[in-house]
């Protein structure tokens, strides 16, 4: 194995170990990841592409919910409870602790913290998205270098 390889397997390995510290990722990613084999060697990038497509839509449609009069607490909720399930099948942690507590201010009818929460929820999927990505492009490279992707 070439420098390179050996370099980019530690990077992802450390980004990876980041994301764990950080609380952006929970247990439930190596999970997934433990499903990713030789048959479907894109397992995990195409779970999270369809995880990145519905955050934006998810995110998309609470805003929309929000901008409304009066506010359809129940409508917001259900999205919100939709996303929870969404963060929770691929372990992003913070995005589905910040989807429990939009419930919450839902089930209070509270605009303004739900206001709040869309904003947080905004900051951490992007942090995620930036983060995931930042994975699955060391990923690219290993192989592309001929290497194996290391296992947690």
């Amino acid at each position: 194995m070439t420098m390179d390889v050996v370099q980019l397997q530690m990077k992802l390995r450390d980004h990876q170990a980041f994301m764990f510290q950080q609380g952006l990722l929970d247990d439930q990613f190596n999970q997934l990841q433990k499903l990713q084999d030789d048959s479907s060697p894109n397992f995990v990038a195409e779970v999270i592409t369809m995880f990145f497509d519905d955050s934006e839509n998810l995110i998309n449609n609470m805003a929309c919910c929000l901008e409304k009069v009066p506010t359809d607490f129940k409508q917001i909720d259900s999205h919100a409870h939709q996303y929870k399930g969404s963060s929770v099948s691929i372990g992003a942690a913070k995005v589905k602790n910040v989807c429990a507590t939009f419930r919450a201010f839902c089930e209070a009818k509270n605009r303004e913290g739900c206001v709040r929460c869309l904003q947080q929820l905004r900051q951490e999927y992007s942090l995620l998205k930036n983060n995931l990505q930042y994975l699955f492009r060391l990923q690219q490279e290993i192989k592309a270098a001929g290497g194996s992707i290391p296992t947690q």
